[in-house]
């Protein structure tokens, strides 16, 4: 996924704009490891975005657009995030959230509901061959993806969660 802003990043441009909706996704970890990454473009030359991150605390990828990307992409003003998959050496895209509708993006559901896989777990309707998992299961801390997995306290939490809401019987004992 990219997140893009048409206009620059410097001291003067409203925070809200660049830091509001996106503050609350520190971490892109937790998409990362349902195949999902997200970076940011801007016109900004990059010493400013460093500023930015280096003050949000951010570490995703951050680019400076110098062509016509953004607005052949949808986003030729204010801001907007497009979706993309690829396929081998092809990329589609397949959603644009533009202008003001991305405001409410920021969380890790918000941006895997927004892809072509979705957050990937059971109960979505997935293409054959398409991973799929327990819904929650797969959550980790976010320094603890790649060989860790999530606790059993973890998953039991989760599995009584999911029978509560569909009704289901608490576990025995």
């Amino acid at each position: 996924m990219l997140w893009h802003r048409r206009s620059s990043v410097g001291e003067n441009n409203c925070p809200k704009t660049v830091c509001s909706f996106v503050a609350l996704l520190k971490s892109i970890a937790h998409l990362n490891t349902r195949d999902t990454t997200l970076a940011f473009a801007s016109r900004a030359p990059q010493k400013d975005i460093e500023r930015v991150k280096a003050r949000m605390g951010w570490e995703m990828p951050w680019y400076t657009l110098t062509d016509s990307f953004d607005t052949d992409f949808g986003v030729d003003e204010w801001h907007g995030t497009n979706a993309f998959i690829h396929d081998g050496d092809r990329v589609f895209r397949t959603y644009l959230i533009n202008s003001r509708g991305d405001e409410v993006m920021g969380g890790t559901w918000s941006y895997l509901d927004m892809t072509a896989l979705g957050r990937q777990e059971e109960w979505e309707d997935s293409s054959e061959g398409y991973p799929q998992s327990a819904p929650y299961e797969w959550w980790n801390w976010h320094d603890e993806y790649g060989d860790a997995k999530p606790s059993q306290a973890w998953i039991d939490q989760t599995e009584r969660g999911i029978r509560e809401f569909r009704g289901g019987p608490p576990p025995a004992g």
